[in-house]
C-alpha cells in the first residue's frame, strides 16, 4: 500500500520546521552572545570599576582557549586542523596579535564612549577592509562599490559632531580598532590562502587563543600593574565581580562560536543583513540601560552609516 502525498509531504514539512527553529534560536543566541558581551564590557569597565581592558580581554581570550578546545577536541563540533608547518604557525600568530589590538582598542573605547557612538565607529569596518584589501593587495573593485562607502564615512562623521558625549582618546582607540579588525581579514585572507593552510574560523580561534592569552598577560602587568590587587578587593566588596567576569568571558567564545554558526548555516547576504540589524539592537539596548544622551544628528548619522554598509553590501554584490 503506497503512501499518499500528503503523507510524504509531512516529514519534509516537520524536518523544514525544525530547521527553521533551529536556525531562529542560533540567530538569537548569536545576537545575545555579541549584544551581551558587548554591554557587559561596557558595565564593567565605565560602571563597576573594572578599569583594565587589557586584563579583561585576557579573560575572554583564556575562555576561548579552553572551550575551543573542548568543544573540537571533545565535542567535535567541528573537525580537529592540525598547524602543519612553522611558518603557518608564525601566520597565525601574527594575526593573533593584530586581533589582541582590535579587541583591547575595543575594550578601551569602551570605557569612554557610549555604545551606541561604538557601534556607530564600528560599521564603518567595509571602509577599511576596502582600503587595506587595496593597499595591500592592489584589489580594485568597481567605483560604483567605492562610492557607496561615502555615506558609510560621512555618517559617522555627522555622528560625531551630534555626539554629545564625544572624548578624543576613545574615539581614536575605536577608530583603530575598527581599522585592526579589518586589517586582520585582510590578512587572514592573505597568510591563509593556500590550500593546505585554510583553517576554518573555530580551529583559528582554538590556535589564536593562547598566542592571544601570551601576549595580553605581560601587557597587563605591565600597563595594569595592580590589575590582581584590584581585582581581587572587587571580588571580595561586590560578590557577583567573579559571576560577570565569567559570564562575559563566556559570552565571548559563545560570540565567536554563534558567528560561525550562523555563517555556515545562512548565506553571506543573510549574515551582512542579520550584522547590521544586530548592530541597530545593540544600539537601542543600550540606550535604554545605560540612558546615554543621544541626538536627532548622532541617529541620522549612525543610520546613514548603516544604510551605506547596507549600499556596499549589495554593490560588491552585484559588481563581484
Amino acid at each position: 500500500m503506497s503512501a499518499s502525498p500528503a503523507n510524504l509531504a509531512k516529514p519534509c514539512k516537520m524536518s523544514s520546521k525544525k530547521q527553521g527553529l533551529f536556525l531562529s534560536s542560533l540567530i538569537v543566541l548569536w545576537y545575545s552572545s555579541n549584544i551581551g558581551v558587548l554591554l557587559l564590557n561596557k558595565y564593567l569597565l565605565s560602571n563597576y570599576g573594572f578599569k583594565f581592558p587589557i586584563f579583561l580581554t585576557m579573560c575572554h581570550m583564556s575562555a576561548c582557549a579552553v572551550l575551543s578546545y573542548i568543544s573540537i577536541v571533545f565535542l567535535k563540533i567541528v573537525p580537529l586542523q592540525m598547524i602543519k608547518s612553522r611558518s603557518q604557525f608564525i601566520k597565525i600568530a601574527t594575526l593573533s596579535v593584530v586581533f589582541c589590538g582590535s579587541v583591547v582598542g575595543g575594550n578601551i573605547s569602551l570605557r569612554y564612549l557610549a555604545v551606541s557612538f561604538n557601534q556607530a565607529v564600528g560599521a564603518t569596518t567595509p571602509f577599511f577592509t576596502a582600503l587595506f584589501a587595496y593597499m595591500v593587495t592592489l584589489k580594485r573593485e568597481a567605483w560604483v562599490t567605492y562610492g557607496a562607502l561615502v555615506p558609510v564615512v560621512a555618517g559617522v562623521v555627522i555622528a560625531s559632531g551630534g555626539e554629545p558625549g564625544f572624548q578624543l582618546f576613545g574615539f581614536i582607540m575605536c577608530l583603530s580598532a575598527t581599522a585592526a579588525r579589518a586589517f586582520k581579514s585582510v590578512l587572514q585572507g592573505i597568510l591563509l590562502s593556500s590550500e593546505g593552510e585554510k583553517l576554518n574560523s573555530m580551529n583559528l580561534l582554538l590556535y589564536m587563543s593562547p598566542v592571544a592569552v601570551l601576549v595580553l598577560l605581560p601587557a597587563a602587568l605591565i600597563m595594569e600593574p595592580n590589575v590582581f590587587d584590584v581585582t581581587l578587593s572587587l571580588g571580595r566588596e561586590k560578590k557577583f565581580m567573579w559571576i560577570l567576569l565569567l559570564v562575559n568571558s563566556v559570552m565571548a567564545y559563545s560570540a565567536n562560536l554563534t558567528n560561525f554558526l550562523v555563517t555556515k548555516h545562512t548565506s553571506a547576504l543573510t549574515l551582512q543583513v542579520l550584522g547590521n540589524a544586530k548592530g541597530a539592537v545593540a544600539v537601542v539596548i543600550s540606550i535604554l540601560l545605560f540612558r546615554n544622551p543621544v541626538t536627532a544628528i548622532g541617529i541620522g548619522g549612525y543610520t546613514i552609516t548603516v544604510l551605506g554598509v547596507v549600499a556596499y553590501g549589495e554593490t560588491k554584490r552585484r559588481f563581484r
